[in-house]
């Protein structure tokens, strides 16, 4: 048989090579093979009929790989996120999925090594999803080039769409490449779509933990009311509850209330965030966001579950140092990387215009203690008060 290639396929077909290639891909083109590692199409192959066009349907496959992070996008029972896992039928979406829960069940490693099998994938959705989750799981382990390599990648993958590329996977892909510099607060680019102008591409679980990202940005610019307000609103008229993007909606909310000096809000986002990830041991996000919760895990958290505390502590100094190995040196701050979760805490606080009796009050302590905090964090920190703590806070 002879065969031509896909930009020889491309020119005779009037498609982008793009196109030709997911044809192939998808098994839309008969006896396409693949040769270290170009597509090869047979010189007599018919031109497959375009399933976005009216009279050609979508394989189920394609359509499914349009989704990024599918266990995101899952309204799973509590406690059910594994058998979620195991239902979804395709089994590259499944592995993705199974990433995923591993990652945000704070398990770093085994959610690195299945990513890492799809970092190359030709279909973007998956590659999308891998990448995001093997950086941030990077992170956790100290590999700062290898998570830096990633969030490269996304920009690669995004860079490579095309005019025949569908809204849907745009979409998805500002998504992910939005969710993986605002959590590093870091500045996207002018020519970047704002991500309000994804969502009515995005499935109902991707939108929900959107918003979370936007809300998060609105916190960035000090916006804390209007971000509680978006979350708030988010979560009172959800039509289904989306476990993991919940979560993060909840902990966002709670970064906004301590920033309003509104503790007992704080709680009980916190305490609603806990009710959803218990159940399946998703305190990944808890670890994540220990520094801008202004000390509510060492005041609900820490009494009632120490030994889940401890876990969570434990991912926070790992996640941390290698979220400042991004962080600091891509924006120039100089976000403290030697203090106390304690420490930090206090003076996360204090940055915010707590003053030593508030803090005290608020974590049960003494203000000789608070005090006691404070003086050892401008040692290490080579400062003289607390005006110059906000160039080395989360703020």
């Amino acid at each position: 048989m002879a065969y031509i290639s896909v930009a020889e396929a491309a020119e005779r077909w009037q498609l982008s090579e793009r196109r030709v290639q997911k044809f192939a891909r998808d098994g839309r083109i008969l006896g396409a093979k693949k040769f270290s590692g170009s597509w090869a199409i047979p010189e007599d192959a018919a031109r497959p009929q375009d399933p976005r066009k009216p009279g050609g349907a979508a394989s189920p496959k394609t359509q499914a790989f349009l989704l990024p992070m599918p266990l995101m996008n899952t309204t799973f029972a509590l406690g059910q996120a594994a058998e979620a896992v195991a239902a979804i039928s395709d089994p590259d979406l499944r592995q993705i999925a199974c990433a995923e829960l591993a990652y945000f069940s704070g398990r770093a490693e085994d959610a690195a090594a299945i990513a890492e099998c799809y970092l190359d994938s030709d279909e973007p959705a998956l590659c999308l999803s891998a990448c995001l989750i093997f950086s941030y799981a990077n992170l956790t382990l100290g590999q700062i080039q290898r998570a830096r390599a990633a969030l490269v990648r996304v920009q690669q993958s995004i860079d490579a769409f095309d005019a025949d590329t569908p809204p849907e996977l745009r979409a998805a892909g500002l998504f992910i490449v939005t969710t993986a510099s605002v959590l590093l607060h870091l500045p996207l680019s002018n020519e970047m779509p704002e991500l309000s102008a994804a969502f009515k591409y995005l499935p109902p679980g991707l939108r929900q933990f959107a918003v979370y990202v936007q809300a998060h940005q609105k916190y960035l610019a000090s916006d804390y009311a209007g971000s509680i307000a978006v979350v708030e609103n988010a979560l009172n008229f959800e039509r289904a509850v989306y476990p993991i993007p919940a979560i993060y909606l909840h902990l966002v909310a709670v970064m906004d209330a301590m920033s309003l000096k509104d503790p007992a809000r704080a709680e009980a986002h916190l305490l609603a965030a806990w009710e959803l990830a218990q159940p399946d041991d998703l305190i990944e996000a808890f670890g994540e966001h220990h520094g801008l919760l202004g000390g509510m895990l060492e005041v609900v958290i820490k009494p009632k579950w120490p030994e889940d505390f401890k876990r969570i502590i434990d991912i926070t100094y790992r996640f941390s140092w290698g979220w400042r190995r991004v962080h600091n040196p891509d924006t120039g701050h100089d976000v403290a990387d030697n203090l106390s979760t304690t420490e930090f805490a206090i003076c996360m606080l204090a940055a915010r215009d707590w003053n030593d009796g508030e803090i005290a009050e608020h974590l049960n302590l003494s203000v000789h203690t608070v005090k006691s905090h404070l003086s050892n964090a401008y040692s290490k920190l080579g400062i003289k008060g607390r005006r110059a703590l906000k160039d080395h806070m989360l703020l």
